[in-house]
């Protein structure tokens, strides 16, 4: 071969070589949280492995993204695959930008820093989409802004933490999908320096969380502390050296909002929490929840209540912070709450309800602070015409008012009702529509689910707040295990969260007589009165019929336990990211497993008609505890990895009125206990 010729071979082989990495196919791109406007008018040069140097005009620094970690500096906007500038003048909300994707350049004008990290965020998307497609990005333009500004999520770690390494990632994540708010519910977890009997002994030091704070605020997420209140105040009133500040002698619960000393050490948590979160704009107070007699002293609840807001609320001023309170407790004083989130409620005795009892508000309405947002939290119906008058009746009194709606409450083991997205939908769009500008994600631990499978309500309320009401439930659901997992795994065959909502559920109490899993701890004798009968051997069949509709439950539980099992597996094969995610997801679905597998050990043993057959049955009833101990080994050894699963060794437990799962043991038990004392039984009535 003549060496023209084979300079003309290699030539076309490079050429070939290019073609084959930039394809000419147009790919499918879906970004999360949606973009206003997204014009794709065709097919860029540009591969992923392409964008490789920046150039800001103006000297524009870099936003602190993950792919700004992967660019050069270029000498000149000619040079870069890059170009971003800051330009005011954009008349874009704040977190504003446009881009603009041309053959061979990416250009993006950035109403402020915010907005240049999001277009950041959504380009490294884009890549994301053109690399698991093999294809190019796409020639197009987006103009994106957020309908609300604040969107904040609720960090709420009273029960356990997570690892300071995660908290990091979190944060990562939170920027990744333009949340811009943290609302840390500290209680014991911060090494406070000043009243030092509260903290735990695994609590953060407030120099730790003040890194941490620094970072978020370089990723544009403000972190504000939640330090309770009046109510909810067990962390503190537990201790032998505040029981003289509570409002019953007898309960931990609650403040006297009358005695001094109560804001002494308040404000001195306030002072610390402040100092821990110093980029931040809001002091959430708490308030919820509680009724107050200030000692006897003849003063009414809402009356108490509003002596301590008024209190606190003006400490928050002093210290240049908003302050932010759960508003439940004057609308339960006033009688005007039930239709906030009853659905029994028609709009007609909504509105009676208020004709009558809404003067006894209006009576302290000069008593309310100014200065104060009263969050108006409504998990499940945000829609009802009761919490929207509710919310209505704060703006037409000149009081700021903000949602909070929610991707976890009491559910155990894993966020339920679809991880409530529409719920979540809702709210947002209202408070889109409403002009309220903010609204807060709450994530609630009192039962302690594993913080990973926050995620979708997570990445669902970033969707809804940022873009508004674009997508529907199911898509949000695709785009979810798109953006979390990888693009082959948005087709609704790979959907398996909703699957293993009912078998959760199911599980709670499988073992137990009656909704019983909170109580055991403090239940008088509870494996003899909570955990359910076993099979009479000298009633052969007795047991099977009596739990008819438990063992149908268990059986369709298992099927769906067992399906999932596989598809877990497979998920996990094909995942390109947050294979933690789905590792988690597969300790909750062993666990559910689990419980339903003994019950239909029991019908088997109570079925068995020969001496053959029921040997068998008891020697796999007898294998029961060698099986738990190594799902619960394996579910412990996953969550570990990320979380705290012990308290320390002196952790002192408050008096836990709300029967929090999570409140209940010092070490793990709390998540297990039900299965131990099943299994305790098992084991004494197959060896009396």
């Amino acid at each position: 071969m003549t060496r023209s010729l084979l300079r003309i071979l290699v030539v076309f082989l490079v050429s070939l070589q290019a073609c084959t990495k930039k394809s000419s196919t147009l790919g499918d791109f879906k970004l999360l949280p949606s973009p206003q406007e997204f014009e794709i008018s065709g097919v860029s040069d540009l591969h992923p492995d392409d964008i490789i140097s920046y150039y800001g005009l103006n000297q524009t620094p870099l936003p602190k993204s993950s792919l700004s970690a992967s660019l050069s500096a270029a000498n000149g906007d000619a040079e870069a695959t890059v170009v971003y500038q800051i330009d005011p003048t954009l008349g874009l909300a704040s977190g504003g930008y446009h881009m603009q994707v041309s053959q061979d350049q990416v250009t993006i004008d950035a109403q402020d820093e915010a907005g240049l990290l999001y277009a950041f965020e959504s380009l490294q998307q884009l890549c994301l989409d053109a690399e698991e497609q093999q294809v190019t990005l796409p020639a197009c333009t987006i103009t994106d802004y957020p309908k609300l500004a604040y969107r904040s999520i609720h960090l709420d770690i009273k029960h356990h933490r997570e690892t300071l390494e995660y908290y990091y990632s979190l944060i990562d994540k939170l920027a990744h999908y333009k949340i811009n708010g943290i609302i840390l519910e500290l209680e014991d977890k911060l090494q406070y320096e000043q009243q030092p009997t509260v903290a735990s002994a695994d609590a953060f030091t407030l120099a730790e969380w003040k890194d941490l704070s620094d970072y978020a605020h370089a990723k544009h997420i403000e972190i504000s502390p939640l330090i309770q209140g009046l109510g909810h105040a067990s962390f503190i009133l537990k201790h032998d050296e505040y029981k003289a500040l509570r409002d019953n002698p007898e309960s931990d619960w609650a403040f006297n909002p009358l005695d001094e000393k109560t804001y002494e050490v308040q404000f001195d948590l306030y002072e610390d929490a402040l100092k821990a979160t110093p980029h931040g704009k809001y002091l959430h107070i708490g308030g919820d929840e509680v009724h107050t007699t200030g000692r006897n002293s003849g003063k009414s609840n809402l009356e108490l209540q509003l002596i301590w807001l008024n209190k606190v609320t003006a400490f928050a001023e002093e210290h240049d912070r908003i302050p932010i309170f759960w508003d439940d407790m004057p609308l339960k004083f006033a009688g005007v709450y039930g239709p906030t989130h009853d659905s029994k409620y028609t709009k007609e005795e909504t509105d009676s309800l208020w004709a009558t009892n809404g003067p006894k508000l209006e009576a302290f309405l000069e008593d309310f602070p100014k200065n104060c947002i009263y969050m108006r939290w409504s998990y499940l119906h945000p829609e009802l015409y009761g919490n929207q008058k509710a919310m209505q009746w704060y703006d037409e009194n000149g009081l700021k008012v903000m949602g909070a709606t929610a991707g976890q409450t009491r559910w155990v083991l894993m966020p339920q009702n679809e991880s409530n997205i529409r719920s979540i939908k809702s709210f947002a769009a209202s408070s889109i529509e409403n002009n309220l500008g903010r609204l807060l994600l709450t994530l609630w631990d009192d039962d302690s689910p594993h913080f990973e499978l926050y995620n979708r309500g997570i990445l669902a309320f970033a969707e809804y707040a940022w873009a508004g009401d674009k997508r529907n439930v199911e898509e949000v659901k695709s785009l979810y295990r798109r953006r979390a997992f990888a693009n082959a795994l948005a087709d609704d065959s790979f959907a398996f969260i909703d699957s293993l909502e009912s078998p959760v559920a199911f599980w709670k109490n499988a073992l137990l007589t009656g909704n019983k899993r909170n109580y055991l701890m403090r239940s008088e004798n509870p494996k003899e009165t909570a955990v359910i009968a076993l099979p009479d051997p000298d009633s052969p069949g007795a047991w099977t019929k009596a739990n008819q509709e438990r063992l149908q439950q268990a059986e369709q539980a298992m099927a769906t336990t067992t399906s999932l099992k596989e598809k877990i597996k497979t998920l996990k094969s094909k995942t390109l990211r947050n294979e933690y995610t789905l590792e988690v997801y597969e300790q909750v679905n062993n666990l559910v497993h689990f419980s339903n597998h003994a019950l239909l050990l029991l019908k088997d043993y109570d079925l068995a008609t020969t001496e053959k057959e029921r040997a068998s049955a008891k020697a796999s009833l007898k294998n029961l505890p060698d099986e738990f101990r190594l799902v619960r080994n394996e579910l412990e050894k996953v969550y570990s990895k990320t979380r705290l699963i012990h308290k320390p060794d002196n952790y002192l437990l408050d008096q836990d009125h709300h029967v929090h799962l999570a409140n209940q043991s010092i070490n793990f038990d709390w998540q297990f206990y039900a299965e131990m004392l099943f299994l305790e039984k098992l084991s004494e009535q197959l060896e009396p």
